[in-house]
């Protein structure tokens, strides 16, 4: 079954919610894979909330350090607001979608990441993953909210980057597309049409790649060694093909790259 993952971030979700000619780059993905996933962050948003109802966001490595009263605002907007308005466009241009959460179906149980975090997780498989192969089977789209629970039922704020990146590895997903409010990954002083594992190395070291970049480019480093065929970072849906003029990056294996392969 071939399928992709496309995850929204937080910063890019007005545009697509906003922007009509999306709808039709999502048939046309329809119309390439099996099943089509989306995840999708809520990252300024939660912010935005959190600082209304009094509450201050910090963030360690990109990861929004979470205690009770923040994963409180985050399961609201992210699982609530946010997934309720996606699905809600989604299904109003006559696309198939359903919501949904890492928690739904057991299909994820989140180990903590960092307890200096707090309700900060990694997730990992906990049920047979039949029931969404079944739905992506029907050209529904589930639309999943990165929120989880630990061991024992509480709450647990995932980054969606993360989510993305298990989620993909869980279905064996052949592509997966980071929609965000970049043009691509800039290092070496300009936007890189194509990166490897060596450069994003280089980049996390030498500061170029930092704050939210850093778990996105992680999460693809795992997604290249699981054997996943290709992995696309932008802004703009119009520009994923396999032109070396198109805007946004490709990340492939550092062996690909010196191979000259095309992604």
């Amino acid at each position: 079954m071939k399928t992709a993952v496309i995850k929204l971030s937080g910063k890019s979700i007005d545009q697509f919610l906003a922007e009509e000619n999306w709808t039709t780059q999502i048939r046309n993905l329809l119309l390439e894979y099996d099943g089509l996933i989306m995840v999708h962050g809520a990252g300024n948003i939660i912010s935005d909330w959190a600082t209304k109802l009094g509450c201050k966001s910090e963030f360690v490595n990109g990861h929004r350090v979470t205690n009770d009263d923040m994963m409180d605002i985050i399961a609201a907007v992210q699982n609530g607001l946010i997934n309720a308005k996606i699905v809600s466009y989604l299904l109003s241009k006559n696309i198939k979608a359903a919501g949904y959460n890492g928690i739904d179906n057991g299909l994820f149980v989140a180990e903590y990441l960092n307890t200096d975090l707090g309700y900060v997780g990694v997730p990992k498989v906990n049920s047979q993953t039949q029931w969404l192969k079944d739905l992506l089977m029907t050209k529904t789209i589930p639309v999943f909210a990165s929120i989880c629970r630990d061991s024992e039922g509480h709450l647990m704020n995932v980054n969606a980057d993360l989510f993305t990146m298990v989620l993909a590895e869980t279905i064996q997903a052949d592509s997966v597309i980071f929609l965000s409010d970049v043009d691509g990954v800039k290092i070496y002083g300009r936007t890189q049409s194509q990166i490897s594992e060596t450069d994003i190395h280089r980049g996390i070291i030498n500061g170029e790649i930092k704050d939210g970049m850093v778990p996105k480019l992680q999460s693809c480093l795992n997604l290249i060694n699981q054997g996943v065929n290709k992995i696309w970072i932008g802004n703009d849906l119009h520009q994923i093909n396999n032109s070396s003029k198109s805007k946004g990056t490709w990340v492939v294996s550092s062996r690909k790259r010196k191979l000259g392969a095309r992604v």
